[in-house]
């Protein structure tokens, strides 16, 4: 049961945060449990949905960017993450069932995106103190400074919506996937 109240609705959310589910639902077809419990902050809402705005016109392809996300999710033990991320990188980004155990493990099948989920289970394991050896191995791999900063961002992003709905305990809205090391 969630520990923090999730608006039932659009229209149940606060008036600041029904323009922009509104804008989510135009966008998903749906308006995921995430978007409504963070709605209770219009602020909260706004931040979010900008960063992730931002970081979608970056250059780290989807398909990356959920396999970061998975990762992250792992690490933090979000079953409501590794749930939504599982859905959206199996319909969206198209990673096969293999691919997405690799990411939840910290790696890819893809060599040039294990360098990346790599180094963003390092980012998230150590807490942002990584080694130069670190930083080589990602650039080694091709990824460009403004990747690099990417990947951080998604890093940041994921740690933040994990700790949410672990704080809140978001009732789950996608096929359930069970994180391996939740608490």
């Amino acid at each position: 049961m969630p520990r923090i109240p999730t608006p039932a609705s659009i229209e149940a959310a606060p008036a600041a945060s029904q323009p922009m589910l509104h804008a989510v639902e135009k966008q998903l077809g749906v308006v995921p449990n995430l978007f409504r419990l963070v709605s209770n902050s219009p602020a909260a809402l706004e931040g979010y949905l900008s960063l992730s705005g931002a970081l979608a016109k970056g250059r780290l392809p989807a398909p990356t960017r959920e396999r970061i996300a998975l990762a992250i999710a792992e690490i933090n033990g979000c079953s409501y993450c590794l749930s939504a991320h599982t859905y959206l990188g199996k319909n969206l980004a198209k990673l096969d069932d293999a691919e997405m155990v690799a990411n939840r493990a910290g790696g890819s099948n893809d060599p040039k995106a294990a360098a990346a989920v790599r180094f963003a289970t390092k980012i998230a394991r150590d807490r942002g103190h990584i080694g130069d050896e670190d930083l080589s191995a990602v650039r080694l791999a091709g990824y460009d400074d403004a990747q690099v900063i990417e990947i951080v961002q998604h890093v940041a992003l994921n740690v933040w919506t994990n700790y949410v709905n672990e704080v809140a305990r978001t009732e789950i809205d996608f096929p359930v996937v069970s994180a391996r090391r939740a608490a």
